[in-house]
């Protein structure tokens, strides 16, 4: 297939190229390369698939409505997934307009792009940040996501409705898929691995929010790529759907702090703080229905992933 993917130079965009390539797929990879973390990794990442046959790199914006229009026209895309986005909680509070752009008008820009160009599926990230301050746990697709505690998670549940509209309007087929912590090599300097392992490797205290007592689903990027092909390739799917793509595990951070630990070889010096704005203390996903759909069996633990992580990071910083 001829596949439109958005975000390539971004942790799960890469990942999900890369495959798609190995699987013998033409992708087209579409992202601006913003500076909203190091523009070098992503550029590290991306020149990673420049170099396989069957790939198309460009470089544009979600908000250049022209663009996507000449892509889709030029390309008769068979699915497209979208993954780019401005992505993270705490960034919101401070650059609201930025996710006003990019999550908003450039996900409008790819539901039009799908409908005028009769996209078979789209397929789309949204966020475990949809849950909100929800306290029943596992988080099942059928709870309530009417409480967001951050512009992010706004913006997210927001996509989720846009999509919902397009499906019923214009028939365009919407698989959303709510992503739950996603770690592992070639991830994000913004999340609390690469924190935490870069700060322990430079011997410095690391920041433990709510005191310690947080539980993430810490899913491994492999689970998810899998989740995310299975959505862009099952037949039978409804119109629009919305899969939970999580670990099924909750785990304590201070766990992941211990496993982290092992790993490197650094004992942790911690810096406990109370809970920072937006956050939430605890995220688990019911994975049931993308198991049932999608086929979606998440098998790595982060007693496996971690080293990978580690083993990645000492690799690419040279330490």
């Amino acid at each position: 297939m001829k596949i439109l993917v958005t975000g390539t130079a971004g942790f799960i965009g890469s990942h999900l190229a890369a495959s798609l390539l190995q699987d013998g797929h033409r992708v087209v990879g579409l992202d601006n390369f913003n500076d909203y973390y190091s523009v070098r990794l992503k550029r590290d990442r991306h020149e990673r698939l420049t170099c396989q046959g069957g790939y198309t790199g460009v470089e544009g914006d979600l908000c250049d409505a022209r663009l996507l229009t000449a892509l889709f026209k030029e390309h008769g895309f068979d699915v497209v997934c979208h993954l780019a986005a401005q992505a993270g909680v705490r960034y919101s509070l401070t650059h609201p307009f930025v996710y006003e752009k990019a999550n908003l008008e450039g996900f409008l820009n790819i539901l039009e792009a799908c409908r005028h160009a009769r996209t078979p599926r789209l397929v789309y990230a949204s966020s475990s940040s949809v849950y909100g301050g929800n306290t029943k746990l596992p988080f099942s697709e059928s709870d309530p996501v009417d409480h967001p505690v951050s512009l992010y998670a706004a913006t997210k549940k927001a996509n989720e409705l846009m999509a919902h509209t397009y499906s019923h309007l214009f028939g365009v087929q919407t698989i959303g898929l709510r992503f739950f912590t996603v770690y592992g090599p070639w991830g994000r300097p913004d999340m609390a691995l690469w924190m935490f392992t870069e700060s322990m490797l430079a011997g410095r205290p690391i920041k433990v929010f709510n005191h310690g007592r947080m539980r993430r689903d810490f899913t491994y990027i492999d689970d998810i790529i899998a989740g995310v092909k299975a959505s862009l390739f099952q037949p039978g799917l409804a119109p629009y759907e919305i899969f939970n793509l999580g670990n099924h595990q909750s785990e304590n951070l201070l766990e992941m702090i211990r496993v982290l630990s092992e790993s490197l070889g650094v004992e942790p010096k911690t810096e406990l703080l109370p809970m920072q704005p937006g956050d939430v203390e605890a995220t688990y996903a019911d994975v049931s229905l993308a198991g049932a759909k999608l086929g979606f069996r998440p098998t790595t633990s982060i007693a496996q992933g971690i080293p990978r992580f580690v083993s990645w990071y000492r690799e690419y910083h040279k330490c």
